[in-house]
C-alpha cells in the first residue's frame, strides 16, 4: 500500500473510504485531507483523529496517492490549487462525469484512475466501476484496488465511457432500490400492516433476494420465474408491472442518468 494519502474533500465517500483504511490497519497518520468547511474538518479529526486543513498547501507533497472527493463543479479549482504539491502522485477521482482527459490537465499527471462508487460504500457493501488510463501501472491498479475494497466490491472496465453505464446502474441504482423499497412499504401499509411491518418487510425481501442473487449461478430471470406460478399472486403482480410497462420505462430513466452523467463531462470539464 502506497505511504501517505490525501484527500480533497472529506465529505461522506471519503469518510467511508478514511474509515476502510483505518480498520485495514492504515494509520491515522498517513492520511491527510484538504477541506474548506470548519465543521467538516473538526468531525474528520474527531471521528478519525487524522489531519484536516483548509487549503491545499506544502504538506500534501509527501502524498502517493491522491483521492479525489469533490463535488464536479468545483473539481477544476481545487485541482489548480493542488497540482503544484502532487503531481508525482497516483490521482482517484470519485467525482461523477468528470472525464479522465480533463483530470489529466487540470492535475499535471496521466497516472490518473476514475471509479464510481456508490452510498453502500458507508456500510462496506459498495459497488464501485473503475477505468485507469494507459499510464496507469499495474502496480497503480493493485493499489487502487486495496483503498477501494475497503468500501466493498469492485470491477473495472475497458473503456472510459462505460463509466456513465455504471454511474447509470450501480451509482444512482442505490435510489432506485430505495423508491421500490418506499413503494412496497406503502403498499403493505394500504393493505393493512402497520407501518413498521411494512417497511421491516419491504426491506428484509430486498436484501434476502439480492443475497440469493449473489449465491446462485442462475441468472436473474431464471429465479424470477421459480417464484412465478401461472395464475398465482406473483403471477397477478408481474402481469400488472409488465401492462403497465414497467420494467420499458425503468430502462428509460436509466438511460436518463447516463445522458445526465455525460452531460457533466460535458459541463464540468476541461475547456
Amino acid at each position: 500500500m502506497t505511504s501517505t494519502i490525501a484527500f480533497i474533500g472529506g465529505g461522506n465517500m471519503a469518510s467511508a473510504i478514511i474509515g476502510g483504511l483505518l480498520k485495514q490497519g492504515r494509520q491515522a497518520s498517513d492520511i491527510l485531507v484538504v477541506e474548506p468547511f470548519a465543521e467538516a474538518r473538526e468531525r474528520l479529526a474527531r471521528d478519525f483523529g487524522i489531519q484536516a486543513f483548509e487549503m491545499a498547501d506544502a504538506r500534501l507533497a509527501p502524498a502517493s496517492l491522491v483521492v479525489w472527493a469533490v463535488k464536479p463543479q468545483t473539481f477544476r479549482d481545487a485541482a489548480l490549487a493542488v497540482q503544484a504539491h502532487t503531481r508525482q502522485a497516483l490521482h482517484l477521482s470519485v467525482a461523477a462525469g468528470i472525464r479522465s482527459d480533463s483530470i489529466a490537465q487540470w492535475t499535471g499527471t496521466e497516472r490518473v484512475v476514475r471509479c464510481m462508487p456508490n452510498t453502500p460504500a458507508l456500510v462496506g457493501k459498495g459497488m464501485t466501476g473503475l477505468f485507469a488510463r494507459p499510464a496507469v501501472t499495474e502496480a497503480d491498479r493493485g493499489v487502487v484496488e486495496q483503498v477501494i475494497q475497503t468500501t466493498g466490491d469492485s470491477l473495472w472496465v475497458s473503456e472510459e465511457s462505460h463509466l456513465d453505464a455504471v454511474t447509470a446502474l450501480s451509482g444512482s441504482g442505490p435510489a432506485y432500490v430505495f423508491y421500490f423499497i418506499e413503494a412496497m412499504a406503502a403498499a403493505g401499509s394500504q393493505m393493512g400492516l402497520t407501518e413498521a411491518q411494512a417497511l421491516k418487510l419491504a426491506i428484509g425481501t430486498f436484501v434476502g433476494a439480492a443475497e440469493l442473487a449473489r449465491a446462485s449461478t442462475e441468472p436473474p430471470e431464471v429465479l424470477r420465474q421459480r417464484v412465478t406460478s401461472k395464475g398465482g399472486t406473483t403471477y397477478a403482480a408481474l402481469c400488472s408491472l409488465e401492462e403497465s410497462q414497467v420494467k420499458a420505462h425503468f430502462m428509460q430513466a436509466m438511460e436518463k442518468a447516463r445522458a445526465r452523467a455525460q452531460e457533466l463531462g460535458d459541463e464540468f470539464g476541461a475547456a
